[in-house]
Order: structure tokens, then sequence, then C-alpha cells
């Protein structure tokens, strides 16, 4: 099955009978494999792959099915990752990392196209989202789920896990550049910026909590988006000085 799957995520395969027990699969984008009957069978039935346009496809359940495979122990966490290898650069030089583009709504946003095939959410706004994430992070203000272990029975206060005596210089400063970006924006758009971006709550999520119209959520995201970016690279003096001469679009004139 294995080796099924991995064939058919490469491009559609055509099914050539060739005997009783076994198919012959070739492949769209070139090869051919054989393989038993019962395993096409127990794939189709299974919904790990499919039969459109006489050729056979695997599903989205099947690719699930592979990286349950290759997760190992971590098996059922890893059917729900997208992982993808990027390049860090701190100043003191590059590291290669693996990053799991399916733990961000705003990553999944960011990837998908509206009707005229341009990304939902702008390369801009989507830069100016994980700095605002990676702030969030480094300055240790997600709230913990747990018990601190390190200090569990040593007589410290449970008040000085998140104490800003225990904190980093680093981390005090990514403190203050979230508190000044959340100013910035404004208390109207600061709380869907949190849920999305540092929380990674979904949009449909902040929509049933907050009460708020069906399909609002994205178009209140891309506004608070805006403004964040406005704050992390502020427009150039020039453009700022800039005059409003009229409301009009290019061809705001008629045609005589």
């Amino acid at each position: 099955m294995r080796r099924l799957l991995c064939f058919l995520r490469k491009a559609p395969a055509e099914v050539v009978a060739s005997g009783n027990a076994k198919r012959t699969l070739e492949s769209a984008a070139g090869g051919a494999i054989s393989v038993e009957r019962s395993t096409i069978d127990h794939a189709v039935r299974e919904e790990l792959a499919h039969s459109r346009g006489g050729k056979l496809v695997i599903t989205d359940t099947g690719r699930a099915f592979l990286r349950r495979l290759d997760g190992g122990a971590d098996a059922y966490a890893a059917q729900h990752r997208s992982e993808a290898v990027i390049v860090l650069d701190d100043g003191n030089g590059s590291a290669h990392v693996r990053r799991n583009e399916a733990e961000s709504p705003l990553g999944l946003l960011h990837k998908r196209k509206d009707s005229s095939g341009k990304p939902l959410i702008s390369d801009a706004a989507f830069k100016a989202g994980e700095r605002l994430r990676s702030d969030y992070t480094l300055g240790n203000l997600m709230p913990s789920l747990g018990v601190n272990w390190n200090i569990a029975g040593s007589g410290a206060s449970h008040r000085s896990g998140n104490g800003v005596l225990e904190i980093t210089d680093a981390a005090l400063a990514a403190r203050l550049r979230v508190e000044r970006a959340l100013e910035a924006v404004g208390p109207e758009l600061s709380g869907v910026l949190i849920d999305v971006c540092c929380f990674l709550k979904g949009l449909e999520v902040i929509e049933r909590e907050r009460q708020w119209p069906v399909r609002s959520a994205k178009l209140i995201l891309k506004t608070a988006l805006a403004a964040l970016d406005r704050h992390y690279y502020p427009p150039s003096p020039s453009r700022r000085s800039q005059r409003i001469i009229h409301w009009g679009t290019e061809d705001y004139r008629p045609i005589l």
C-alpha cells in the first residue's frame, strides 16, 4: 500500500490490466509499477485513492495515511502537518530549520488564492503577522498550560514562572515590541491579531466566539494586518507628505 500511494502521490496513474492477481500502473509523470489487484481494491474501498477519468488518483485521506506512516512515534500528529525547510538568518549566520506551514492559520490563508488567483493575504501582511507572532513567542507571553516542575516542591512562588525578573533582555525587548505594535494598531483590531497570529485560532472560531457575521473575520484581519504592516514598515516621509488632490481613480475622467 505504501508503494502504491507513493507512486500515486507523484501523479495520477492509468490502470492497465496484466493478470488475474496483478495490475500495471502507468504514471502520467513517467514510469510504471506492478501492484496486487487486492491492494488497489483496498485503497479504493478505504478511500485512499479513487478513480477519475480512467486514472487512479490519491485522495487527501491517502496523503494523510502516508504522513502517518512517515511520522514514527508522532504519526497521528504528522498527518496534519505540512512541513517545509526554510533558512533563518540572525546576523551571525544562516541555519536550515523545519517549519510546519499548517500550524498557523495565517500561513494557510497566505497559501490560499482568491477568485482572481491572488493570495488571500499579501506577502507584506503575512510577514507582519509572523513578526508579531515571533515577538509574542520570544517574549514568553503565552500562558502556561501545565505545571512548572522546575519550581514544584521548591518553595518558590508559583507566580514567578512568568515574572519580569526571570526573563532575559531579549524577551523583555520582545514584550515591549509587542506592546508598541498592539498600541499602534489600536484596541479595535489588536484582539483579532492576538487570536490569529499568537493563539493560532481559525477565523471560524473567532467569528463564533465574538459573535461576528460569517466571513467577517477575514476582512477585519486583513485590515488589522495592514495597520500592523504600517507600524513595522512605515512609509517614506516623501510618501506621507503627499497631499490628496481628489478621491477619483486613474480613469475617473470621462472620455470625450
